[in-house]
């Protein structure tokens, strides 16, 4: 089993110094990688998220890849529709670059509509503007020049270039449990990324997944929330994720302050060493 942290960048008492000192005992501890989380603007006092308080996603992986040489640097997830895809590609092909090849993009489609909404960017579109945001960051990643005949995201990309183009491939792993991200992850994906799932629940996904794509390089991942308390419930935990085919898991603390955050960093790491 890999195993994943994520990164202290969302809550009251996020902070360089927090983020920065999570990564780098992540490193030492020997984790494999280091997630973030993605929310620009959300309604004040809302039940959900818990806080408003979210550094921004790329940038935060950016200082935490600065202070290691080794750790993966994933995204769970960035909602791709919200944003355009060129200055995202560039952001994340940027990142490749200066973190030397350790990017793993996690996309998802979102869930706030107020969020849409503030962005100018129509909901009810968000599925088929991810689908053709990830085919356009693709084609400016892996063609120059490139042509891109864009539907729903406002571009005109004819003999262009944008450079530099990521030193490696970015592995693309999709968020969601629903039919159309299921569908998605089959077509396009080279990971998927659950979320919320017990290891009951998420085996029959893995199970139809596996069976679409039984290709060894395509990744199953869940991310999953621990309080950092009971090492046997954690234990227990990714032994029965392990059991139905979960080749990641992201742990996240259940709540959002630096104090949890230390228990889950310092209980997850033990089970590595």
């Amino acid at each position: 089993m890999q195993l994943g942290i994520h990164l202290p960048h969302i809550g009251r008492k996020a902070g360089p110094d927090a983020i920065r000192r999570a990564a780098e005992q992540a490193e030492a501890l020997g984790f494999d990688d280091v997630w973030v989380s993605e929310h620009i603007i959300v309604p004040k006092d809302a039940p959900y998220p818990p806080s408003p308080y979210f550094y921004d996603p790329v940038l935060t992986l950016t200082w935490a890849a600065a202070f290691t040489t080794r750790v993966r640097l994933g995204t769970s997830v960035l909602v791709l529709p919200m944003r355009h895809p060129l200055p995202l590609a560039k952001e994340l092909a940027t990142l490749q670059n200066l973190s030397e090849g350790r990017l793993i993009l996690g996309a998802g489609v979102g869930w706030l509509k107020p969020e849409f909404a503030a962005l100018g960017v129509p909901f009810e579109e968000r599925g088929r503007r991810l689908d053709e945001g990830l085919a356009m960051m693709r084609a400016v990643w892996t063609q120059d020049p490139v042509t891109f005949k864009a539907k729903y995201i406002a571009a005109e990309i004819e003999g262009l270039t944008m450079q530099p183009q990521p030193v490696s491939p970015i592995p693309l792993w999709i968020g969601g449990s629903s039919e159309p991200a299921l569908a998605r992850t089959v077509r396009i994906a080279d990971g998927w990324h659950g979320s919320g799932l017990t290891p009951e629940k998420a085996a029959p996904l893995i199970k139809r997944l596996r069976g679409d794509r039984p290709d060894d390089d395509f990744t199953i991942s869940i991310r999953w929330h621990w309080d950092g308390k009971d090492a046997g419930v954690l234990r227990a935990h990714v032994d029965a994720f392990a059991a139905v085919g979960v080749q990641h898991l992201l742990v996240g603390p259940v709540n959002r302050d630096v104090d949890d955050w230390d228990g889950v960093i310092e209980g997850v790491g033990r089970l590595i060493r």
